[in-house]
């Protein structure tokens, strides 16, 4: 008898114990069938930023081993940054691991182009830039930037100088500096697809915009500025106003908002809507972010909240025009130090998909290779892990949109045509919990599963093997593992792209 009630308890908690192991994953099936059509993004819908800064070379946010202490307690902010050289755009590597990501736009601004003179000669660079400026772009820079864009199958977007240099005794706008930067760029066989007026002017009174910059001032720059661009350059498309911080994302002073920006005259009428976002300001500007928050959901879905007024303000005044986010990252002020790490491959990867399915036309990550929130290191441009991320994603998702249909607890699911094929369906999905999860697939797929021994890892691994470059610096072969249809699994801190590539979208 006393056997007998030990074996009822043992096979009680034995089933209790499986239990309690079922519930702690998930399980759910994916969905492929009669999926709706959300529409459709740019075929250089992910692109990316080189900061003028980088170009011109200048002072940016010094790595977080380098900050001293001491000195930003006496000097504040500007022992925050380091002094870097031009970049230099013919790289072999650069161009080689750049060209992977194609085709794309690259956006060469930031607060630097505000003041930018461009020296329109050939004679050496001017030591100090004239008056009403701050840096000095060259002819041999700007090549390097056309010749760039060219090497690696991109389109160039820009910005221009607004500082007092520019400016007639009145202060009003004049094209001094964008008729000879258009002339020399037409010059040598470069085009730029598209271009901001300036970089933020939600900012502009830290952009180097003269002291008491309005929305009326803006309105009448914005004004001779269009008149010009629409007599001597109309292929190029003008995009506004490229704000940012507004609706509540940042906190912080603005000089502008973009609501004063649509009410001035003459009204501002944009070809494409653009604004900037970060989700936060990194620990080296004080923020308040940690590696905890960044496998949140709050934090994953920020980014829609980044784009909800800016959304709002483009159906308001602007209906007609295509969305663009031209700037965004981990965090403002140089990024976060585990932006470079596998942690921010789940928010890099999220945002390309949530803001896809918002209709977002282009995403424009700063930067490609300067600072932690760079897709490249700067000193060595190997890959960080997020470069990995982009990489699976240009290789797999098409334009094409898809609402999925499967909503499995702990998931994010993202469903796009196949890349170049006119059959075939890719998924992405994202598991940044702690829990494993099963799900069941319809048909047989090739599987790109990315993991790292830690969230916190410069390290990401494909389907079991550590992603890194030949010897010759080319990249690796990128093969997926071939899952029949049934049950797969999809382990804790993952992301997972699937390609289903004889499979017909209804």
């Amino acid at each position: 008898m006393k056997q007998a009630v030990i074996l009822l308890i043992l096979l009680f908690f034995c089933s209790a114990t499986a239990n309690s192991q079922e519930n702690a994953t998930t399980k759910g099936k994916l969905i492929l069938e009669d999926l709706k059509y959300i529409g459709q993004v740019d075929e250089q819908y992910q692109s990316v930023n080189i900061e003028m800064c980088e170009v011109v070379g200048g002072n940016f946010w010094i790595p977080y081993h380098l900050i001293d202490s001491e000195r930003v307690k006496t000097e504040g902010i500007a022992a925050l940054k380091r002094s870097i050289p031009p970049i230099n755009l013919y790289d072999k590597k650069l161009r080689t691991l750049a060209s992977a990501l194609g085709p794309m736009y690259v956006r060469v601004s930031g607060t630097w182009a505000n003041s930018t003179f461009f020296q329109d000669d050939d004679k050496p660079k001017l030591e100090i830039a004239p008056e009403g400026y701050e840096n000095v772009l060259t002819r041999a820079e700007w090549k390097g930037v056309i010749d760039f864009c060219n090497a690696i199958d991109a389109k160039l977007v820009t910005s221009f100088a607004i500082s007092d240099g520019i400016r007639d005794n009145e202060g009003s706008w004049t094209p001094s500096q964008l008729k000879p930067l258009l002339n020399y760029t037409k010059s040598i066989g470069g085009e730029i697809t598209a271009a901001e007026m300036f970089n933020e002017p939600s900012h502009a009174s830290y952009g180097a915009a003269p002291g008491g910059y309005d929305a009326s001032w803006y309105a009448r720059d914005f004004a001779d500025f269009k008149c010009y661009i629409d007599s001597v350059y109309p292929e190029m498309k003008i995009m506004g106003p490229g704000s940012t911080g507004e609706g509540g994302v940042l906190p912080g002073h603005r000089s502008m908002e973009t609501d004063q920006i649509f009410a001035a005259v003459p009204k501002p009428e944009f070809d494409i809507f653009s604004y900037h976002y970060y989700g936060g300001v990194s620990k080296r500007c004080r923020g308040e972010l940690t590696p905890e928050n960044a496998l949140t959901n709050a934090w994953l879905s920020r980014t829609e909240l980044g784009l909800n007024y800016y959304e709002e303000a483009r159906d308001k005044y602007l209906p007609d025009a295509p969305i663009w986010l031209t700037e965004t990252a981990e965090a403002s002020c140089g990024g976060n130090p585990w932006a470079a790490t596998y942690t921010d491959c789940f928010r890099y990867l999220e945002q390309l998909g949530r803001l896809a399915k918002k209709n977002v036309q282009v995403v424009m990550h700063n930067t490609l290779c300067a600072c932690e929130y760079a897709l490249l290191d700067q000193d060595t441009h190997e890959p960080r892990p997020n470069y990995w991320a982009a990489l699976l994603w240009n290789k797999l998702m098409g334009t094409k949109v898809y609402e999925a249909k499967s909503t499995i607890d702990g998931l994010d699911i993202f469903i796009h045509n196949q890349k170049e094929s006119s059959e075939g369906m890719a998924v992405l999905i994202v598991n940044p919990k702690e829990t494993e999860t099963f799900i069941e697939i319809p048909v047989k797929a090739q599987q790109y599963l990315l993991t790292a021994n830690d969230i916190l890892s410069k390290t990401v691994k494909l389907n079991g093997e550590v992603l890194k470059l030949k010897s010759d610096d080319k990249l690796p072969k990128i093969t997926g593992k071939v899952l029949n249809a049934g049950e797969i699994t999809i382990p804790p801190y993952s992301i997972i792209f699937l390609s289903f590539k004889n499979l017909k979208i209804q």
